[in-house]
């Protein structure tokens, strides 16, 4: 058997700890992914798949690129590092998650959000 095991990771949102208006349904799409991460990596556990799930920050991409300057400003204030991520903030940590180096992590979510989710 060739290559490594396994990977998959999913993609959710700090915006589950946010206190944002009207974004309820995607908070509680973000959760589902939550879930769904942790069981599936239960699931697929014992044929060593690891399933991670990655929480970015809001992110500047063409996706986000009609919010306000006073929303954006809002969000970066929560925030450590006092800008928006960006896509390259990303990638690291997954490819991180999808390599050798990540064989023991699963079932977990890795928050990549400047320190918005600090703990307290």
């Amino acid at each position: 058997m060739g290559g490594l095991p396994g990977r998959i990771v999913n993609l959710s949102s700090t915006s589950i700890v946010t206190n944002a208006i009207g974004v309820s349904h995607y908070m509680a799409l973000k959760m589902g992914i939550i879930g769904f991460t942790r069981g599936l990596a239960n699931d697929v556990g014992k044929d060593l798949i690891t399933v991670n799930a990655v929480a970015p920050a809001l992110t500047e991409t063409p996706g986000t690129s009609h919010l306000s300057p006073e929303v954006r400003e809002c969000i970066v204030n929560q925030q450590s590092f006092k800008r928006m991520a960006i896509p390259k903030d990303i990638v690291g940590p997954i490819l991180f998650l999808t390599g050798e180096d990540a064989q023991f992590i699963t079932g977990q979510v890795l928050a990549v959000d400047g320190g918005m989710m600090k703990v307290s």
